[in-house]
């Protein structure tokens, strides 16, 4: 089982050194995407022979990185992705509880939550984003009988051969209200993995508009209802065991995936 840890960065040359120390000590194969940093980030990264990395000419958005890191993945023969952010808000101590579920074999996407398992070292979190996370997750729930309790967080495990099946599109922070919909459309099998809740820089901006969070949640829903909106990309499970029983039969059995 080849497992990839996946780091997006922008102008993080004040945490990206110290996080990586730590992130080696635990796994050994790492990409950073270095997503047009202007701090001198990506030049630092270049120097290193003891990580993969993929630099973007300019900045493309949080989203982008994530998009890159997975067709990195499938590229070179991963099976999972790990991702995590560089801003020392996910704990490089929690990689081995990721890599334990993965070898239970039983998800295609493990992800992260600050709030299954609240701790008294948790962090208080800006009330801005606590809300926006907890409409959103609910939300989410109402819509596709889920019961997640962290919808937001970057730190997730992704099965690369079923990531495959995704059209991931969107660029910026948003992107979770892309993959949720696919993922639930797609079927993938879903579990949330309890991790600590850091907010070591509460002031850290999205960047303008989205700085002020109701301009922030209603970019969001409108992510939201665009994707939910498009046509079912995927097949359904009737629809797949149709085409398997074609197959077996000789017969060719349509879909919707072919026609």
């Amino acid at each position: 089982m080849r497992v990839l840890i996946a780091i997006p960065v922008y102008n993080e040359r004040k945490y990206v050194e110290r996080v990586l120390g730590k992130v080696l000590g635990f796994h050994r194969d790492v990409l950073l995407v270095d997503d047009g940093s202007t701090d001198g980030t990506g030049d630092l990264l270049a120097a290193r022979s003891d990580i993969q990395l993929i630099r973007h000419a300019k900045n493309s958005g949080y989203g982008q990185s994530l998009i890159d890191a997975f067709g990195y993945a499938d590229e070179h023969g991963y099976d999972w992705v790990i991702t995590m952010d560089c801003d020392e808000q996910h704990e490089p101590e929690r990689i081995p509880d990721f890599l334990t579920a993965i070898k239970a074999d039983q998800w295609d996407l493990i992800s992260g939550s600050r709030y299954l398992r609240p701790s008294k070292d948790d962090d208080l979190p800006p009330g801005d984003r606590r809300t926006v996370n907890a409409t959103i997750t609910a939300m989410l729930n109402d819509t596709f009988g889920l019961k997640l309790t962290d919808s937001f967080c970057g730190f997730k495990a992704h099965r690369v051969s079923a990531m495959r099946r995704l059209r991931l599109t969107e660029t910026g922070y948003a992107f979770p209200l892309q993959l949720w919909p696919q993922v639930i459309r797609a079927e993938f099998r879903i579990t949330e993995i309890p991790v600590r809740r850091i907010y070591n820089d509460p002031s850290r901006s999205f960047g303008g508009v989205l700085d002020d969070a109701t301009a922030r949640l209603r970019h969001y829903l409108d992510v939201f209802h665009t994707e939910m909106a498009k046509p079912l990309p995927f097949p359904s499970q009737e629809e797949t065991a149709a085409v398997t029983a074609g197959a077996t039969s000789g017969e060719c059995v349509p879909c919707t995936c072919c026609g």
